[in-house]
């Protein structure tokens, strides 16, 4: 038993070690692929004029990457690129209205929403942006009806659940 023992710790340590190994290789792989994609579009963008979705994917990295004016310059792009009007731009607004609300620009952040909105009327992700919008605006009673209306599109969604739940109860004690 007594030999045992450090077998079995080693045995736990070498599988830690070799869990913390591949979670930093993953990492690495993925920063270098988005790396890769940022220099690509950005020698790409700055060459020639480039499409929708390669101004959508370069503003969603600067997003990622908290760049927030460079991505909604992009966002913008996006929306100006000729074959713009082909394209379903919902996503663009919706990236763009988050890179405003992370900016804290919330009235430009809810334009944008309903923008995305009024082009696809049930985008969950562009809903629960805007219920959480105006939620930071203190504005509670159109943050549950804006999470009520992802429920209808999406019963189980559980943000909206969530938030709508804790807003209530936030209705009803300061009733």
């Amino acid at each position: 038993m007594d030999s045992s023992l450090p077998l079995i710790y080693l045995s736990v340590l070498i599988l830690l070690l070799g869990a913390a190994g591949f979670a930093v290789i993953r990492q690495v792989l993925k920063t270098r692929k988005l790396e890769s994609a940022l220099s690509r579009l950005e020698k790409k963008l700055q060459n020639e004029r480039g499409t929708v979705e390669e101004y959508y994917e370069l503003g969603s990295i600067y997003l990622d990457k908290k760049l927030f004016a460079q991505s909604i310059i992009l966002f913008q792009k996006a929306l100006k690129a000729l074959d713009a009007e082909s394209q379903n731009l919902a996503p663009v607004y919706n990236a763009m209205g988050f890179a405003y609300f992370a900016q804290e620009q919330y009235d430009i952040a809810i334009r944008n929403y309903k923008e995305a909105l009024k082009l696809e009327p049930n985008y969950i992700t562009a809903l629960n942006n805007l219920g959480h919008t105006y939620e930071k605006k203190k504005l509670v009673t159109q943050a549950v009806e804006t999470y009520e209306e992802v429920l209808k599109y999406d019963p189980k969604n559980d943000t909206a659940k969530r938030r709508s739940e804790s807003l209530r109860k936030r209705l009803v004690t300061s009733s």
